[in-house]
């Protein structure tokens, strides 16, 4: 199991692994991503940073709005839809993203439909992506998830993605959050290796 999590695959804007296909975010996408940003079960832990989707027409906005910002971000961030590579069905999506208030730190961010939680793929996703930042030229030397205290599924797969927990912070976001740090030479060192066994 924790083999298929090493095997990755970068090309272009497309992001694969032995289970996953991330891919840019497409306006058609929104009918599929409702079950994902418009439960509570996922929408309560991403507030204030995505406000909660309440109908399709939210949804259809908020990709579109995504999909417009795509352009403005430097390589290696962006947002991906989340499928799976069997049947193509979409579950989630991923981000990584400068984190606020000075942009200067890059997060890791991913949500899943509730229905496919406690498969890894979140933390297939995460480690992907990743991949894709220290692989790119940018000179990425870290990433971080940040977790609220109660997220411990949030905090599960920032450790299964190889992140250490470095303490809480009221910095981002202006919340009371737990820090998760993953740095370049410890990728594949211990991570998802050692996490999923």
């Amino acid at each position: 199991m924790a083999d298929r999590i090493h095997r990755v695959v970068i090309e272009g804007s497309r992001i694969s692994t032995p289970r996953l296909t991330l891919r840019p975010w497409a306006p058609g996408d929104a009918d599929a991503a409702l079950p994902v940003y418009g439960v509570d079960e996922v929408s309560r832990w991403l507030a204030p940073a995505l406000e909660p989707v309440s109908d399709l027409a939210s949804m259809e906005r908020l990709i579109e709005r995504w999909v417009a910002e795509s352009v403005t971000l430097e390589p290696p961030q962006g947002r991906w839809a989340i499928s799976l590579r069997e049947t193509g069905q979409l579950v989630g999506g991923v981000a990584l993203l400068p984190l606020p208030p000075f942009g200067s730190d890059l997060e890791i961010g991913w949500q899943l439909a509730p229905d496919v939680w406690g498969q890894g793929l979140a933390a297939e996703a995460g480690h992907a992506v990743a991949h894709q930042a220290f692989e790119s030229n940018a000179g990425v030397e870290e990433l971080f998830a940040v977790v609220r205290p109660r997220n411990s599924r949030g905090a599960a797969t920032a450790r299964r993605v190889g992140m250490e927990w470095v303490g809480e912070t009221e910095k981002y976001y202006n919340l009371q959050l737990q820090v998760y740090r993953l740095r370049k030479g410890d990728l594949d060192a211990s991570g998802p290796t050692a996490a999923m066994r």
